[in-house]
């Protein structure tokens, strides 16, 4: 998986799904890898978290891919693909939905799982070219979260205005203080009192 990720997948995050379909025999062993490994109780925190989001990501490749070329990964299953159950790891089968709002999001309680799972649209944090590991996780969250929040192409700071991700606001609730969250990553000082604007979601591919 992360040499595939080192290959396919630009620093800035834009995937080359053309040339993942030429991989989908290592893909597949991946995934396949995956399924026959699921999450054990003696892990560590870290370890389960890596899991889950290399899978989340994994998973999300897999099905561009199985149906590439496409204009954006809403125009699957009715515009829902996240809810479909598919994954089948260890015995039980999750959606995209369930890896991460029944498992990620409510056990771990890490707000910057949203800057490490990526959604294959254009607005979507991006995907990071590397593999998720226990000994990389918390500098690649660190890091991930300082990129994204600083990019203008997902989130335009000013100190008294501020234009950000829709996923500030779809999951408002898990960055608590919005503006005093920002702050611990933006470049720019944000003030208290600023206004706050979210930016149109651009759910073409990420390619």
């Amino acid at each position: 998986w992360d040499a595939l990720l080192r290959q396919y997948v630009r620093s800035s995050g834009q995937v080359d799904y053309q040339s993942f379909k030429t991989e989908l025999t290592a893909l597949n062993a991946y995934l396949d890898h995956l399924a026959k490994h699921p999450v054990q109780s003696d892990w560590s925190r870290s370890e389960k978290m890596a899991y889950w989001i290399n899978a989340y990501n994994a998973y999300t490749v897999k099905l561009i891919v199985d149906n590439y070329p496409l204009k954006s990964i809403t125009d699957l299953h009715g515009g829902k693909p996240w809810d479909v159950k598919w994954i089948k790891l260890g015995d039980k089968t999750y959606s995209l939905n369930n890896i991460e709002n029944d498992i990620l999001r409510p056990t771990y309680k890490d707000a910057r799982i949203h800057f490490a799972v990526n959604c294959a649209a254009r607005s979507c944090p991006p995907l990071l070219n590397r593999a998720w590991t226990a000994a990389n996780l918390e500098g690649n969250f660190e890091r991930q979260a300082r990129a994204f929040i600083n990019n203008r192409q997902y989130n335009q700071i000013g100190s008294q205005a501020i234009s950000i991700s829709k996923i500030f606001d779809w999951y408002g609730g898990d960055f608590g203080n919005l503006i005093g969250y920002l702050n611990k990553y933006s470049k720019i000082q944000i003030d208290a009192k600023a206004t706050v604007g979210y930016m149109e979601y651009d759910w073409r591919l990420n390619e």
